[in-house]
């Protein structure tokens, strides 16, 4: 089980690092459109192509645990990304969370102990 909580951690944290990457990277984007200077801004955009490379990161690591763990207990340790996800909104983006999101990771962090045990 160690493992799998290990392997799920490292996941969880490069899909979150892949919404903060992308965050970040959107913000400095020319607007969408099909054209040569849209896509100048994005691939010479590092938080955007840092985003691609965190979800294919965590997609190689994902491969691994589907093969190797039972689904119906490593699915559900995805869900730790939410926890880091509301940690680098308040470090990196200085949002405010309010208790009863932090009552609610909580609740999201009992149900990953109960997984793993």
């Amino acid at each position: 089980m160690f493992k799998l909580l290990f392997f799920s951690t490292i996941q969880s944290l490069l899909l979150a690092l892949t919404q903060v990457f992308l965050k970040l990277g959107l913000n400095r984007m020319e607007p969408f459109g099909f054209n040569r200077i849209f896509f100048k801004s994005a691939l010479f955009n590092l938080p955007f192509v840092s985003s691609g490379l965190c979800v294919a990161g965590a997609s190689l690591i994902w491969f691994h645990i589907v093969k190797h763990f039972e689904l119906s207990v490593a699915y559900p340790l995805i869900s730790i990304s939410y926890v880091f996800g509301m940690i680098a909104s308040i470090l990196i983006f200085h949002e405010t969370v309010s208790l009863s999101r932090w009552i609610g990771v909580g609740f999201i962090m009992v149900g990953v102990i109960f997984l793993t045990k």
